[in-house]
């Protein structure tokens, strides 16, 4: 026998004596001691429903191959898409702001980058998420409440005044509106004579998971599409660091569905922009390194670090083996992070504090490149500035106190972790599979699918909850009869939305009107080409002062407007 089918089995001799010494210990003295103290209940799962054993061996990790685990940097980029992670720098501690006007985010945004924040992101207001102006009778009531307005390329040069955009990445929570965001973005860059390859940030522009979860959407699926081709193509052009999109499981999971879904879904959407991309002529490797992910961070603990290193895994594999890329880059999954929103509650509000920081530092053992945490008063409205500074300080103690950054993958080797992690590899893969049988993303949208699933999985939930069986401290374990909430509102500015508008009124007084109807008659031109790119256009139109809700009003007389089929 020749050395290496001695250690092939010796390997698995001593597989073998701990296989009999697992069931030795599970027939005597586990059954012994559940005998005297039974086990809380009959089976243990993960909030996804996975089911968990007592304890994990390396037999639960002999399937997975060693490579699949490698190491940080290195493909499939399972413990890290950066060799020496936070050793080298932290993440990106980037809270969330947006409400009123611009002039009243842009004080936000002063005092979070005061306070340490490296990185702005951007909430926005319904009206603009949905291509209202602000004058509109649609956005009446609606300005400003939950997030910032804007209207035109003036509102955008207030917002981030006084910030030097090439110095601090800007994400841009924005989708069915969100090129014509982006062209206002270029166009302040090229205003203030920035080298648009040192901007860095990302537009959000994942329309996808607004049909599936989020019911945020203008057009019908296929122009939406198109859409997010042309961001992700000019940029790729035009932006070498800028990332034109954040693929999204975020809003997925906080619709309500299970954390594999998330993280399926995400994956099924991302094949369907890169083969979008692709058909227009684009090599993979042209675009791919600049694509960026959102995901939430959920309560089961272990889980979340599990789905963050999985959804690594398996980019990595579907950009090498289905697509064909070379660059590394390109098959390096970076993620955004977000604690999630729909774990809050209002009764005891303030343990929410606690629950974000468990959240926040199971996204820092998953290997989040950026990390927002939740204020704890978000189940009453926008986070007061005491709320924002304490989540902010739950990322810096988690960096500065914790020293869990200063090992790479630190839970890498744990055999649950590598053995949920590889479960979870297999069952985003098994979905993935059966949404290619069915015929693919977009017609399972349009059937469905997607809706009926998270709905599903949501009244699942609501169901366990309602029983006691899904614990939920304050609202049905641990409830304090008679709690009284004393908490100070963020205040909501009625004067916001009348300020706003005569803001939009001044812009179409003073603006070359007859330049405007040109570019618009122009971009509806570009619109019926579908093999033609509608940034360049969009960056003109806004130049010329025309609003969101031009331009959107325009192209709705080209592609009509979407209407889902409700899904019960």
């Amino acid at each position: 026998m020749n050395t290496s089918l001695e250690l092939k089995a010796s390997a698995q001799d001593k597989l073998e004596a701990l296989r009999q010494q697992v069931r030795r210990w599970e027939e005597n003295e586990v059954a012994a001691f559940v005998r005297r103290q039974p086990e809380r209940q009959p089976e243990f799962r993960t909030n996804g429903g996975i089911p968990l054993k007592r304890a994990y061996t390396a037999l639960d990790v002999q399937d997975t191959p060693l490579e699949d685990i490698g190491l940080p940097g290195q493909y499939p980029f399972t413990r890290g898409p950066y060799p020496t992670m936070y050793r080298g720098r932290f993440w990106t501690m980037r809270q969330i702001a947006g409400f009123g006007t611009a002039e009243d985010t842009n004080k936000r945004f002063r005092y979070l980058i005061s306070q340490g924040q490296t990185g702005l992101s951007v909430d926005f207001d319904m009206p603009t998420l949905m291509g209202y102006d602000s004058d509109h009778p649609m956005s009446h009531g609606e300005v400003g409440r939950e997030g910032v307005a804007i209207d035109t390329l003036e509102d955008m040069e207030h917002l981030f005044a006084g910030i030097d955009l090439e110095n601090i990445s800007v994400s841009m929570t924005i989708n069915p509106s969100a090129w014509i965001l982006l062209a206002m973005y270029i166009a302040l860059a090229e205003k203030r004579g920035y080298d648009m390859n040192k901007l860095s940030g990302t537009i959000q522009a994942d329309i996808l998971k607004e049909y599936m979860a989020q019911k945020e959407f203008i057009f019908p699926i296929r122009p939406s599409v198109r859409l997010v081709r042309d961001c992700i193509i000019y940029c790729a052009r035009n932006m070498k660091r800028y990332n034109p999109i954040n693929i999204s499981g975020y809003h997925i999971s906080e619709a309500g569905s299970s954390p594999i879904d998330e993280a399926a879904f995400t994956m099924v959407n991302l094949i369907t922009y890169v083969e979008e991309v692709t058909r227009a002529g684009v090599p993979v490797d042209d675009f791919a390194p600049r694509l960026a992910f959102f995901f939430v961070c959920q309560a089961d603990f272990f889980e979340e670090i599990a789905k963050f290193r999985a959804l690594r895994r398996v980019y990595a594999k579907i950009m090498k083996r289905r697509f064909g890329a070379q660059n590394p880059e390109s098959m390096r999954l970076r993620f955004h992070c977000q604690t999630a929103a729909a774990t809050l509650t209002r009764p005891q509000y303030k343990i929410n504090i606690v629950r974000t920081g468990l959240q926040a530092l199971a996204a820092v053992l998953g290997g989040a490149q950026s990390l927002h945490t939740n204020g704890m008063d978000e189940a009453f409205t926008i986070p007061s500035e005491e709320a924002m500074k304490i989540a902010l300080r739950t990322q810096q103690i988690i960096a500065h106190e914790t020293n869990v950054g200063n090992v790479v993958d630190p839970l890498g080797g744990s055999y649950f972790v590598e053995a949920l992690t590889t479960e979870f590899e297999k069952r985003i893969f098994e979905i993935v599979d059966e949404v290619e049988r069915r015929g693919g993303t977009i017609k399972l949208i349009e059937e469905g699918w997607f809706q009926r699933r998270i709905a599903d999985f949501a009244y699942e939930t609501a169901l366990k909850k309602a029983g006691g069986e899904k614990p939920v401290l304050g609202v049905n374990m641990f409830v304090e009869a008679g709690e009284k909430v004393d908490i100070e509102l963020h205040p909501h500015d009625y004067g916001a939305e009348q300020r706003q508008i005569e803001r939009l009124q001044k812009v179409r007084r003073e603006r070359d009107n007859a330049k405007v109807a040109q570019l618009l008659h122009r971009l509806i031109e570009v619109a019926r080409d579908e093999n033609r790119n509608i940034m360049p256009v969009t960056i003109e139109l806004v130049k010329a002062g025309a609003s969101m809700g031009d331009i959107v009003e325009k192209l709705k007389a080209v592609w009509g407007t979407y209407r889902e089929t409700p899904v019960f």
